[in-house]
């Protein structure tokens, strides 16, 4: 079987991804932090269209539960290991910097970019002694040109570019790639607070996104025809960039 991680694979981009790798051929591993009953529901539809799929729990920020999470699916997959990791969980919590608390910029950060090290560097060692992966991080175009109320986030999807770019570097000789999938406004949970008729007129497609078209680029990365591209940021925002 070939494995493929998605964290924050329970709802909106994730499901989408997940939905999408599955049609690949691929085995999901859907992890979820708190939403079990959601995470069922991806893990149900996958199965509806004849694929693979099953359920691990985890907050990509807490270290210990990462690491005991996938030490657990290790032992019950004995020889296997997972060859697609996409970094999709994330939070917002918005606010004007001069009003933000620590707790909201902390748990931004920790969710949005300390849970990619502590997922990816515990998910690496396996692709790199089998030389062969794909580590796809779901950034935003927040994390490209800064909005504003979005110091926290904008810094986490930021900081995860340039850790993208660096890693890419790293392990490029292990045949291993590292890339990033930005999403603009895309129509999900986390972005159901923003007014769509405020937007809609600065984006040159005229609407928002659908997790289906973010799933699709990346699925792209993760797949053999883009060997030779790694290190790189590929945009899903209708032409948006300001």
């Amino acid at each position: 079987m070939k494995y493929a991680l998605v964290t924050g694979g329970s709802r909106g981009i994730g499901r989408a991804v997940c939905i999408a790798l599955s049609k690949e051929g691929y085995a999901i591993v859907i992890n979820y932090a708190k939403n079990r009953e959601a995470a069922q529901e991806t893990m149900q539809m996958i199965a509806s269209e004849g694929g693979t799929a099953g359920l691990l729990q985890f907050n990509v920020a807490v270290k210990e539960e990462v690491d005991n999470a996938l030490d657990a699916w290790e032992k019950e997959h004995p020889g296997e290991y997972i060859s697609v990791l996409v970094n999709n969980a994330g939070i917002r919590e918005d606010n004007l910097m001069i009003f933000m608390q620590d707790e909201q910029w902390s748990h931004v950060l920790e969710t949005n970019l300390f849970g990619f090290f502590y997922v990816t560097r515990r998910v690496l060692k396996n692709m790199l002694t089998k030389r062969y992966g794909r580590i796809v991080n779901v950034t935003s175009l927040s994390g490209l040109t800064g909005l504003p109320g979005q110091t926290n986030y904008a810094a986490s999807k930021a900081g995860l570019i340039g850790a993208t770019r660096a890693l890419a570097m790293e392990v490029a000789p292990r045949k291993v790639t590292v890339n990033c999938v930005a999403p603009g406004f895309i129509e999900t949970d986390m972005t159901s607070d923003i007014s769509q008729d405020d937007h809609k007129g600065r984006i040159p497609a005229g609407r928002f996104g659908k997790p289906a078209e973010v799933a699709a680029a990346v699925v792209f990365f993760a797949g053999e025809s883009a060997s030779y591209i790694t290190g790189q940021v590929l945009s899903v925002n209708g032409g948006l960039y300001t």
